[in-house]
């Protein structure tokens, strides 16, 4: 079928026009509402106060959440809100890193307020079209299209029933259809998921970028938590954008000069150092997948393990081979230097509705590698770019998807459940087979991947009342927290990244917090106090990014050559100075590395409080699986039995010598549990929580997040306890 015959098919729904105005020191002051249930538009100014408070991305994703729901509101109603927001730097094209944008909604794995990120070009030509953050709630009665005509001034809900579902084709067909020649794809940006986030709590969503280098449109992707999920739920088949042509002044900047300078010191150091250190510009984030295996880091076999001799065949040296690489033009937004976004073109999958066919791949970066591979015992690198593939298309996040099976795998194997509950799937680990076939039929909404889709939470309650299993056992062994799956790292030798994991806002996601080299290998966080000093620090840095519309990599994938120098090198202090002089060159402000710093502790506070009015958000949902912080069977403690034995003695002043297996897994799982309590104290003690870890009305006073309804939902759980 072609472009024409598609969109005539399409019935116009809604229509709102708008003038379009000009950027202000990185804002458009103002943002889109959308209700799909009415087909009713609005323009809704952006305050100093909002600008102030959330600054923009995720801070203004979780202001207008918060205002648009109730207490009561499910994932699933239609007054949960999807919003899209960039941030005041997102779209610069001076420094590297600044296509961001954040998604915010409710999240069906956690019943709260879930931010993810993703590149691309939506976010930056959502400001060029004159807003700050795209609001939607409702849900339409049939699949619709919201298209926006950043050059003209129009938005439209167009019933679409003749497009594909899946991200692959339909971003390849709305950029055909929406753009006006083959130069004008370039200012085409679709968003997109996929038939799997139809029938599966772990959708993800697609963010397109026409490649004009490789004529092809890519995609990039918000994985976490669902957003795909709520997104096809709405019944929103896509959102396209159409932007202005970009232009490096666009944002109009207080002062370009400042960005100018930031930019070329760091476009120097990508350029004469990434090759000795990271080497993104040649294969992208896969580099950390043999870092991992080598410091005992990389998952295997549901986290039992961190590292396997077969893990060699996933690494970044069999990928780089696949790669298409043209001169290190790799960047998912303009003037990216650092160039991570790797592809593989001329893919042709063995499996699947589309078996046969060739087709691009986006990446895979170091979390594929695991979640695609050694987290389910799997050192293939096809079935690898195989599963990619699927997952992005079909809408699936693949962390959760790796991390879910891997769970489904040991389950299997310890008889929790068996082939008649499998649907006849011998979920093995190791099983590429089988783990592609229940990722298809996710995608159909059939079998056991109707089940598997559910994601760990849900399935550990349906295995004890269904199968019987030890709740014990599934809680040990089921990565997750809050109700999401941990992202790829093994964590137990790192006590400050089991609290990274557990005490972030969002659930088991390491962009918070990523402490295992400060902690476990480079041993300069040793006390309480400095992991709590640590678990305050760069979750509000990691943070900051998110507000601003920035990606993390330019951080610390890259540093100055004298970085190692420096007071505090893990914070690569040249860089922070480079973000607050971007900062300041956008907006007109004049911060500091404190002033930063307090921006982000604003928000992190504010979305600590969304949880607690969302029913968590205390204590008890910090808890991390015991996986995350030892071994918990007997054969994990046994292939790593001189480490633990060493320990027993060396920390514990204990003789392992004559005591069972099964008796020193209890003692050190005795030791460590308590050492993760502690951390939890000293962090909120740090953080300015009570000891259930809310944020006390003083540190909301002191940060001028004392408003009303906030403190109503704090002092409202304090008198519950």
């Amino acid at each position: 079928m072609n472009r024409l015959e598609m969109k005539t098919a399409h019935k116009l729904v809604g229509t709102f026009n708008y003038q379009l105005g000009q950027l202000e020191k990185g804002y458009a002051n103002r943002t889109l509402y959308i209700n799909l249930s009415t087909n009713g538009f609005a323009e809704k100014p952006v305050t100093e106060l909002m600008k102030q408070k959330f600054i923009g991305g995720r801070g203004f994703g979780l202001k207008l959440l918060w205002d648009g729901i109730q207490d009561h509101t499910q994932w699933n109603d239609p007054e949960n809100e999807l919003i899209i927001s960039p941030g005041p730097i997102g779209g610069i094209t001076q420094y590297p890193g600044a296509g961001k944008s954040y998604v915010v909604a409710l999240s069906p794995l956690t019943q709260s307020a879930m931010d993810s990120n993703a590149g691309g070009h939506f976010g930056p030509f959502l400001k060029f079209s004159g807003w700050d953050a795209l609001e939607i709630q409702g849900k339409a009665e049939r699949d619709v299209i919201v298209f926006i005509d950043g050059t003209k001034g129009t938005v439209t809900i167009e019933e679409a029933p003749l497009e594909a579902v899946n991200s692959h084709i339909l971003v390849e067909q709305l950029t055909d259809m929406y753009a006006e020649s083959e130069a004008d794809k370039v200012t085409i940006s679709v968003v997109a998921a996929g038939e799997a986030a139809e029938h599966t709590l772990i959708g993800l969503l697609n963010f397109s970028f026409y490649d004009s280098r490789r004529k092809a449109v890519r995609v990039k992707q918000a994985g976490r938590g669902g957003m795909g999920t709520v997104f096809r739920d709405k019944h929103i088949k896509a959102l396209v954008i159409k932007s202005p042509k970009v232009r490096g002044d666009l944002n109009n900047p207080a002062d370009m000069s400042a960005l100018k300078k930031a930019g070329q010191k760091i476009h120097e150091e990508i350029r004469t150092l990434d090759d000795s250190q990271c080497r993104m510009r040649k294969v992208g984030t896969a580099h950390l997948t043999q870092i991992m295996n080598d410091y005992d880091l990389l998952p295997v076999r549901n986290y039992k393990f961190g590292s396997d001799p077969e893990a060699t065949n996933i690494t970044d040296d069999v990928f780089l081979s696949k790669y298409l690489h043209l001169n290190g033009h790799d960047e998912c937004w303009y003037g990216c230097s650092l160039a991570c976004a790797k592809v593989v073109k001329s893919f042709q999958l063995k499996t699947g509705p589309y078996k046969g066919k060739e087709v691009l791949v986006d990446g895979p970066e170091y979390e594929t590698t695991s979640a695609a591979g050694s987290v389910l015992g799997i050192f293939d690198p096809e079935f690898v770019i195989e599963t990619n593939f699927y997952c992005d298309t079909y809408g699936v996040d693949a962390l959760s998807f790796g991390t879910a099976t891997a769970f489904v795998m040991e389950c299997y194997e310890n008889g929790v459940i068996n082939d008649r509950i499998t649907g006849g799937l011998k979920l093995n680990f190791g099983n590429a087979e089988a783990a592609l076939e229940l990722l298809h039929q996710m995608a159909k909404g059939e079998g056991f991947g109707k089940i598997a889709g559910l994601g760990i939470r849900r399935m550990k309650k349906l295995f004890v009342e269904q199968y019987d299993a030890n709740l014990d056992f599934l809680q040990d062994i089921g990565m997750e927290v809050k109700g999401l799956e941990f992202s790829e790292y093994v964590t137990k030798e790192s006590l400050a990244q089991q609290g990274g994991y557990g005490l972030a806002n969002k659930g088991a996601q390491h962009d918070e917090a990523w402490l295992i080299f400060m902690d476990m290998v480079n041993h300069e966080i040793p006390t309480f106090e400095d992991k709590a000093e640590a678990l305050f620090y760069y979750p509000m840095f990691r943070t900051w990014f998110s507000l601003n519309g920035l990606c993390k990599l330019p951080w610390n994938d890259i540093v100055p050559a004298d970085n190692h120098l420096t007071a505090e090198p893990a914070k690569v202090p040249e860089h922070v100075q480079n973000y607050v002089e971007i900062y300041n060159g956008v907006t007109g402000s004049n911060i500091d590395e404190k002033g930063l710093i307090s921006q982000s502790e604003v928000v992190y506070n504010f979305q600590r409080v969304f949880n607690v009015r969302m029913g968590f958000g205390t204590r008890e949902y910090d808890q991390v699986p015991y996986r995350a912080v030892g071994p918990v069977t007997v054969e994990e403690y046994e292939s790593r039995q001189d480490r633990y034995d060493a320990q027993m003695k060396d920390i514990l002043n204990l003789d392992p010598e004559g005591k069972t297996t099964a008796e020193k897994v209890q003692i050190l799982r005795n030791y460590r549990e308590e050492q993760y309590r502690k951390l939890c104290d000293a962090v909120y003690l740090r953080r300015g929580w009570d000891a259930n870890g809310i944020p006390t009305i003083k540190t909301l006073e002191r940060l001028g997040i004392d408003f009303p309804e906030v403190v109503a939902v704090v002092k409202k759980k304090m008198t519950q306890g």
